[in-house]
């Protein structure tokens, strides 16, 4: 996410102001150290490079679950944006793409939160209150060629409006998608006409883009569900099916299995999915699991070419993010894992909440959201209902692809068994511990 300086910061120091009152609040060794303000008027790089330490404030805050659920931080963020792009307070129109590129038109205030306009969405298809929490909104970008490029998921500091508009592009849109990763909460959806209809318009949609991976068999027989609009048997197929209700990201390096091997990267199902060419073109897969990645971080660095000198193909400021992750290989070896993505920020969140996400199954919880009203009123919804549209029938898979092969047997996985701690050395600021980590046994080798 990128932020400008507003106008507040610049004048009275309220990011700063913000900054104490949460160290105030939470201690002062909780939080990171806040980027120091200089005396003098600063030149457009350093305001750059101020605005570049403040982002990255921002999101270590953000990704702290007691600090990001802080309402002295995501008002800061919310007058932030509003005050940086100098939008006032009205009420407009947003449009919202469902998985099949529905469009559903919503009425909202420009300084609504992205609870705000998911609950508006829900009004508008009748989907129940209890299963809004089952569903996010997330910021693409639509491609030249269709392609859909996830860039994040709309946090709930975020104001969605100003958030798309800012970017300036017909590109980039806001599309409604389930939020979840085991399957087994699909059951809880499917009970509710709306619901399934959305679960089976996303499926469709990710089988017709590739992302879910299906033989000329199972094909056929998800094609004759679908002329049957046998909706529930169609997703009950579509489950079994690798890759179902994973998120994939644009193409990618890793570290793994050797430097600088071009992979595509999923995220779903409690791990994440590498897709790769081996030499003599052949195409593998190798799966992580989440409880077997004791910690992960995401760093950033501005690469030089040999020799140290700018190079003129290479534009000023290019950042390059890295996912790094220390991997339980075998019983007694760890091995870190680096992909170099511009999503890895995302890939790092996908990580976070499906530990959280097996947390809370562990504890016994329910991931059900009931309807949040906002104090001093409601949020205003229209009367009319707006229906999901059935996607078209599915087409022929493409014959040129590939099935895949699974990595080695020390990729695979392992059931949840208990609850590790991280080691002392994992446990520096920009390092996420991973409480759902979990040693191996000899049985499991």
């Amino acid at each position: 996410m990128h932020f400008s300086i507003p106008e507040t910061e610049s004048r009275s120091g309220d990011s700063g102001g913000s900054a104490y009152v949460l160290r105030k609040e939470y201690g002062a060794n909780v939080l990171p150290a806040f980027p120091p303000k200089k005396l003098f008027s600063l030149t457009p790089a350093e305001v750059e490079q101020r605005r570049e330490q403040l982002e990255k404030y921002m999101q270590a805050v953000r990704q702290d679950p007691l600090l990001g659920s802080s309402e002295t931080f995501n008002s800061f963020l919310r007058r932030a944006q509003q005050e940086t792009q100098q939008v006032p307070t009205e009420e407009v129109s947003l449009e919202v793409l469902l998985s099949n590129g529905q469009k559903v038109l919503v009425s909202v205030l420009t300084s609504d939160q992205t609870d705000d306009v998911l609950e508006a969405v829900a009004a508008k298809l009748d989907l129940p209150d209890d299963l809004i929490g089952y569903f996010s909104l997330f910021l693409v970008r639509e491609k030249e060629d269709g392609a859909i490029s996830f860039v994040r998921k709309l946090q709930e500091f975020e104001l969605p409006y100003v958030s798309v508009t800012s970017l300036r592009s017909q590109e980039y849109k806001i599309v409604l998608r389930k939020s979840y990763w085991d399957s087994a909460y699909d059951d809880d959806v499917m009970e509710n006409r709306v619901g399934l209809n959305l679960l089976y318009a996303q499926t469709v949609s990710d089988i017709e883009r590739g992302w879910i991976l299906v033989t000329k068999e199972q094909h056929r027989q998800l094609k004759s569900l679908q002329e049957k609009v046998s909706k529930k048997e169609f997703l009950r197929l579509a489950q079994t099916l690798r890759h179902y209700g994973y998120l994939r990201f644009d193409a990618c390096v890793a570290d793994f299995p050797e430097k600088d091997c071009p992979v595509v990267v999923s995220a779903g199902n409690s791990e994440l999915s590498l897709q790769l060419r081996l030499p003599g073109q052949q195409l593998r897969e190798g799966s992580f699991r989440v409880t077997r990645m004791r910690c992960w971080r995401v760093t950033s660095s501005v690469p030089l070419p040999s020799g140290g000198t700018s190079s003129p193909g290479r534009g000023r400021g290019e950042v390059r993010l890295e996912l790094a992750f220390e991997y339980l290989m075998s019983k007694d070896r760890l091995q870190w894992v680096t992909i170099t993505s511009p999503q890895a920020i995302m890939m790092s969140i996908c990580l976070q909440s499906m530990v959280d996400e097996l947390m809370v199954k562990k504890s016994g919880g329910s991931i059900r959201k009931m309807l949040r009203r906002r104090v001093g009123g409601t949020l205003r919804r229209s009367d009319s209902q707006q229906a999901v549209k059935s996607p078209p029938l599915l087409e022929s898979p493409d014959a040129s692809r590939e099935s895949m092969i699974k990595l080695s047997s020390k990729l695979s996985a392992v059931s949840l068994r208990g609850i590790g701690s991280p080691s002392t050395d994992a446990s520096a600021g920009d390092v996420h511990g991973n409480f759902a980590f979990e040693g191996i046994g000899d049985e499991d080798l």
